[in-house]
């Protein structure tokens, strides 16, 4: 296997088409940047945000959603035109996002992003992938700027590991498919409870804990390396 890829209990060729649902995550997944962190650093507070995030990440703080409401209250008051900021300057695609999720929907699969961070940014990812699903945090917001709270939706409030796996599975049954033919992709702790469900788990550029368990990680390189794993 070539440097940069690593393998936990899969074994090479392995059919892209053989899955119906592949499920990922956004923030330092599908883009590069941890949004809230960036949103962060427009009130001097990123050094501090930032550093709940990696715990988060590393799993650290076993309760997500306590992290992240955590990391909003440091954002009351910051002016929603920040927000157009950082998805203007400072967000990016991956390298091979693009490749691998066109290659996941030629192949047949059903697209779901299913993150912990936020619509603002979920909506706009979904409709530049043309993904098929999204499920996102929302930001509360009061004249034209954020509150440092989330708003209650019909499912819950927080998309944590928890909700991550929950929507990947309902997804799933909802297409008549069983667990084993979803793959997750992802990078940090709250992500691993929908890749423990998934038939194939892929780690991008992960935590330690995460690489330790996923089938796949990608060390080195672009998403679109999974595909030298992943045949048509």
């Amino acid at each position: 296997m070539a440097p940069g890829l690593h393998l936990r209990g899969i074994t090479p060729p392995l059919r892209l088409a053989d899955y119906r649902l592949v499920a990922f995550d956004m923030d330092s997944t599908l883009i590069n940047i941890e949004c809230i962190d960036e949103i962060a650093e427009v009130v001097g507070r990123k050094a501090e945000v930032a550093a709940i995030t990696e715990a988060a990440m590393r799993g650290e703080i076993a309760d997500y959603g306590d992290s992240l409401r955590r990391r909003l209250a440091l954002l009351r008051g910051v002016p929603l035109a920040a927000l157009d900021e950082v998805y203007a300057r400072h967000l990016q695609l991956n390298p091979g996002v693009e490749t691998f999720v066109d290659a996941c929907r030629t192949a047949g699969l059903k697209t779901l992003l299913v993150s912990g961070g936020f619509t603002f940014f979920s909506e706009r990812i979904r409709q530049r992938l043309r993904l098929d699903y999204a499920r996102a945090n929302m930001l509360e917001v009061e004249d034209g700027c954020l509150t440092g709270r989330l708003v209650p939706r019909p499912w819950g409030e927080v998309v944590d590991g928890a909700e991550k796996k929950r929507v990947l599975l309902e997804v799933a049954e909802l297409m008549g498919i069983a667990p084993a033919q979803t793959i997750a992709v992802g990078d940090g702790a709250n992500d691993l409870p929908m890749m423990s469900v998934s038939g194939l788990s892929i780690a991008y550029h992960p935590k330690p804990a995460v690489r330790a368990l996923a089938m796949l990680s990608i060390t080195a390189g672009g998403m679109d390396r999974a595909l030298e794993v992943l045949r048509p």
